[in-house]
């Protein structure tokens, strides 16, 4: 894993990630979800056609800023942020944790997508962290946008010991888009289908400016 050192406004990556942590803590005490939708599995979702095929040199847990730039990535910025368990309740440790998106032009890091028009280099596309103690992951990533065919979403894969290796995929609640999303509307469970959609709020404690929000996964058995 990458150091987080770089400056945000004064502040460094580590500082900013580790002040959303202190956030996560006490969130993670008042999940809106409660016990029953802890103990229900994450649904499954397909890899998709654009997990990278060839990883950018910076993959650490903050996609806004690469490594070795001074600019940042065009779009809101945003804390994606969560608690991995089992069905029971236990938080899953040192889960690798994988997410991958398009830029705020629809544009993934994939040479498949070069042909789709503008792509914003200064989006790193791909990022992974590992689980803490308590199960807790997070990421400093971009607002999620919409494309020809897919409401806004955020790609994950979860791999470690103990455990079947899970890939799903995290909706913005209230987005157009996912009325129509056909990946998203596949799952038939509604509260399994719930459980992947994710409300976006302002979070100035975090970040000036940026938005955050709980992505809880829960892992079934292996």
């Amino acid at each position: 894993m990458q150091n987080n050192t770089r400056s945000l406004d004064g502040l460094s990556r580590r500082q900013v990630l580790r002040s959303g942590a202190a956030y996560l803590a006490g969130a993670l005490l008042w999940s809106p979800h409660g016990l029953a939708a802890a103990l229900l599995p994450t649904p499954p979702q397909t890899v998709g056609p654009f997990y990278p095929n060839v990883l950018p040199l910076d993959t650490d847990n903050d996609l806004v800023t690469i490594q070795g730039s001074t600019a940042s990535a065009v779009g809101q910025i945003t804390h994606v942020f969560g608690r991995m368990t089992d069905v029971d309740g236990r938080p899953v440790r040192n889960a690798r944790v994988e997410i991958w998106q398009c830029d705020a032009f629809g544009r993934y890091i994939h040479t498949r997508d070069a042909g789709r028009g503008r792509r914003d280099g200064n989006f790193q596309g791909y990022g992974q962290t590992v689980t803490d103690a308590d199960g807790q992951y997070r990421f400093r990533t971009i607002q999620p946008v919409a494309y020809s065919g897919r409401a806004p979403h955020i790609h994950f894969a979860i791999h470690g010991h103990g455990f079947a290796p899970l890939t799903t995929q995290m909706y913005i609640a209230g987005a157009p888009e996912n009325a129509d999303d056909f990946l998203l509307n596949s799952i038939q469970n509604s509260a399994a289908r719930q459980a992947l959609i994710v409300t976006l709020q302002p979070r100035p404690e975090l970040e000036p400016e940026a938005l955050g929000g709980q992505f809880n996964i829960v892992l079934g058995n292996s």
